[in-house]
């Protein structure tokens, strides 16, 4: 085995772990009333509090935030995650969302999903 190929199988089997974009992977949306709540699954390798999932957010298809779910704290060991959000108004004339997740290094990026909102 020639040296430079040693050379990167050790820094590849050394290097430390990082967490890419955090991930929607999972929405179930439910109407009450006027308003909806999300219940959002997220997935990211959340490494502790210098890299984790911090928020995630519901959005129009004209690229408007009409509701975001902070997250406060990382879930090292807890992934994936189901966090909810209630409240949710959505205005007349949309009726499909997108859901994205944000994390505190790459923020957007990760997959997102889309939702079909029945009336």
């Amino acid at each position: 085995m020639s040296r430079a190929i040693l050379f990167v199988l050790i820094g590849l089997l050394t290097a430390p772990v990082f967490a890419d974009e955090a991930d929607v992977v999972d929405v179930e949306a439910h109407r009450s009333g006027q308003t909806w709540s999300f219940d959002v699954t997220v997935r990211h390798a959340d490494t502790g509090w210098d890299h984790y999932a911090d928020k995630w957010d519901v959005v129009a298809p004209d690229g408007t935030v009409l509701a975001t779910r902070t997250l406060y704290h990382p879930h090292v060991n807890e992934q994936p995650f189901t966090r909810s959000l209630g409240g949710v108004a959505i205005p007349d004339g949309i009726d499909t969302v997108t859901l994205r997740a944000h994390d505190s290094v790459h923020g957007y990026g990760g997959a997102e999903l889309q939702v079909s909102l029945r009336r």
